[in-house]
């Protein structure tokens, strides 16, 4: 089986009321554990790509360890998303490597701090879905900036999505996912306190485009236990908080059907390296450590997709190809 588009994933996800958690990867370890974690819950998956992880993994190294995570898992629904792509040229690049998602961010500006015009946004957006539709590939879109840093992406300020622009946006642009911006933040250290997420916005979203998927940013939890093991052993990161599991299900509840992580599988894997290297210091093997890393994100991961209501949804539905996606985006037309 090959990858499947996203849409589809997040459309038996809407008719199921459950999430279904996209993890970023760099990496050959984060995306066996997190594959792994599919298999072992019987989940459907998106992995999802920065342009910084393309260009950490020099394209190829991405595309054929995607290609091997097909192949030894033929009958799981997985996903391959690029996130953040904020230029049109990453979006070109991402589906002829073959992604079967994009998402175009294009709430700010290419300095990654300065937030677009609606108009701006709008238009971009409208010109990455006239690019992927005719591949079959799903496009998300982005309205509103998060708070915090991920990647190359810093907002200066936080915009909440207005759910009547979200409407505007959706009818302008055609794409099949939403990012909303409800207050979570990108990294590790999103807030000072409990946080308080504007969960209504996603329940008026969700009324207003019921055909649109809403997507969750910045959503990992930051577990108090990983960020405890990091500082017992060496590291310093205080004061260092997420969204809680139970904020993201109550937005599942809401409407929310794809939710970004990848904090927390970073912070599994620095984690682990940090114990086995205060615990073992002749350990020079990188198998000795990166194996261990791939069994720390191989149990965070199965914490979300168990937590999101993934689990056990693999086998729902029979998949579907870019091309016959090709046909649903043609006949809209």
């Amino acid at each position: 089986m090959s990858l499947v588009p996203m849409k589809q994933i997040l459309d038996e996800a809407e008719r199921g009321g459950y999430g279904v958690g996209a993890f970023n990867v760099n990496n050959m370890e984060q995306i066996q554990g997190i594959v792994r974690a599919a298999r072992e819950t019987n989940s459907p998956v998106i992995i999802q790509a920065s342009k910084g992880a393309l260009r950490y993994t020099n394209l190829i190294y991405l595309k054929k360890l995607m290609e091997a995570a097909v192949e030894e898992n033929p009958n799981l629904k997985i996903a391959l998303h690029l996130d953040h792509g904020n230029e049109l040229d990453v979006i070109r690049t991402a589906i002829d490597l073959g992604f079967t998602s994009v998402m175009l961010d294009g709430s700010l500006e290419p300095d990654g701090k300065t937030p677009r015009s609606f108009d701006s946004n709008v238009d971009i957006t409208r010109r990455a879905v006239e690019m992927a539709h005719p591949h079959g590939v799903t496009v998300e879109g982005e309205l509103g900036t998060l708070g915090g840093i991920e990647e190359h992406v810093q907002a200066s300020r936080v915009i909440l999505t207005d759910p009547e622009e979200a409407a505007i946006f959706v009818e302008r642009t055609g794409v099949d996912a939403l990012a909303v911006a409800i207050g979570t933040s990108h990294g590790a250290y999103k807030f000072k306190d409990t946080p308080t997420l504007a969960i209504d916005l996603v329940e008026k979203i969700h009324a207003l485009v019921p055909d649109v998927r809403i997507v969750m940013h910045g959503s990992s939890s930051v577990p108090a236990e990983l960020i405890d093991a990091i500082n017992r052993y060496g590291g310093q990161m205080p004061n260092a908080r997420g969204v809680p599991v139970e904020a993201i299900q109550e937005g599942i509840r809401h409407g929310v059907r794809k939710i970004n992580v990848d904090t927390d599988t970073r912070l599994a894997a620095t984690a682990t390296i940090r114990r086995i290297f205060h615990d073992s210091p002749t350990v020079f093997d990188p198998r000795d450590y990166l194996g261990p890393v791939r069994d720390a994100i191989t149990a965070v991961v199965k914490e979300r997709m168990i937590a999101f209501g993934s689990a056990g949804h693999n086998d729902d539905y029979m998949p579907t190809t870019l091309d016959a996606m090709k046909q649903v985006y043609a006949a809209r037309r």
